[in-house]
């Protein structure tokens, strides 16, 4: 039922988790599709080639997007190869396994927090809006987590980046409408990717995630996915600022 064919998209880290399976679900849904990738080449080969199986043109680009020149970069190849951008899905980000209470949170680590997570959602936004703006259409989906609406104990800065992704896009919801540009986000709890496993490997580590969550599981990438294919397609062009919240339960706000 869900088509975006015809419709370019830029994702950002592609290469793995709730971006590898955004990419493989747009191609499915008959996108054309740019991804970034940081460091694994080979990584980001593999969602090619199986994204390119169902006939559509998916092509990565090595980036660190926190940096406004590959930012800028990553968007003019994909007007290039692509011949347009509809669809922005700023996912990139990271997250630390390891518990950091605020009083041994170091300089280093809040920067490098702020510049993955929350600087790597403005500069592809900075770059994509003028282009989105003079074609009088687009959407924007930016990846928030349920850490950003209810905090983070020992992940703060975390918490404060996913936090802060959420007030920009409602923010830029009001700022783009005139545009006809459709902003959103999309707000996972736990998810069994390669950034979860370090928890999800142990059998406390289980116990703790799923304790929190009603449904009693975590999400798979897929699942995450499908909600930020809904945003990008006609089944949501009245829907701008919103967080859609897909945690299982976990965190309950309208």
């Amino acid at each position: 039922m869900i088509s975006l064919a015809g419709k370019a998209a830029l994702i950002t880290g592609g290469s793995r988790g709730i971006g590898a399976a955004t990419v493989k679900l747009f191609a499915q849904a008959g996108a054309d599709v740019v991804f970034n990738y940081l460091s694994n080449r080979e990584a980001a080969r593999q969602v090619e080639q199986e994204a390119r199986k169902h006939g559509t043109r998916v092509e990565s680009l090595k980036g660190d997007v926190s940096r406004m020149a590959d930012a800028k970069r990553l968007v003019e190849f994909t007007a290039e190869r692509l011949g347009r951008l509809d669809i922005l899905v700023a996912n990139a980000g990271i997250w630390n396994v390891e518990d950091r209470p605020v009083e041994k949170l170091t300089e280093r680590e809040w920067d490098e927090m702020v510049s993955i997570n929350l600087k790597s959602v403005y500069t592809v936004v900075h770059c994509t809006a003028p282009r989105m703006i003079a074609q009088r259409s687009g959407r924007i989906i930016a990846i928030s987590s349920t850490a950003g609406q209810r905090g983070e104990a020992f992940h703060t800065h975390y918490g404060a980046t996913k936090g802060a992704i959420i007030a920009f896009v409602k923010g830029l919801s009001t700022e783009l409408a005139r545009h006809n540009i459709l902003v959103n986000c999309v707000a996972p709890g736990w998810v069994d990717t390669d950034m979860s496993k370090p928890v999800l490997a142990t059998r406390s580590g289980r116990k703790f995630v799923y304790g929190q969550i009603p449904l009693g599981r975590v999400a798979t990438a897929e699942e995450i996915a499908g909600p930020i294919l809904f945003l990008a397609s006609d089944l949501a062009t009245f829907l701008t600022g919103e967080v859609v919240n897909v945690n299982g339960g976990s965190v309950l706000c309208g």
